[in-house]
C-alpha cells in the first residue's frame, strides 16, 4: 500500500492501493476496505483514485459518497 499524504493534517485514511477496477483503503483504526467499480461505481472509483494520488479530500469523499458501498472488508 502507498501512504496517503494528507498535507500534514491527520486524515482518516492512512494508505491506499489502486487496482485496475478498485481501490483499497486503510483507515487510521487499521481497518482496510476494498471499493470496486461494481460496488461503488466506476465514476466514484476514478474520483477516489484521483484524490488518493493528490493526497487530499479522500476521507471526506468516502464519508459523503461511498461510505457503505465497499465490496469487502479486508481487515
Amino acid at each position: 500500500m502507498q501512504t496517503y499524504n494528507a498535507d500534514g493534517h491527520e486524515a482518516g485514511v492512512i494508505a491506499y492501493e489502486i487496482g485496475r477496477n478498485s481501490i483499497s483503503i486503510k483507515f487510521r483504526d487499521g481497518s482496510v476496505y476494498r471499493y470496486t467499480n461494481k460496488s461503488a461505481g466506476a465514476a466514484a472509483i476514478a474520483e477516489m483514485k484521483t484524490l488518493a494520488k493528490r493526497g487530499e479530500g479522500l476521507t471526506t469523499y468516502i464519508n459523503q459518497h461511498v461510505r457503505e458501498h465497499y465490496q469487502a472488508k479486508l481487515k
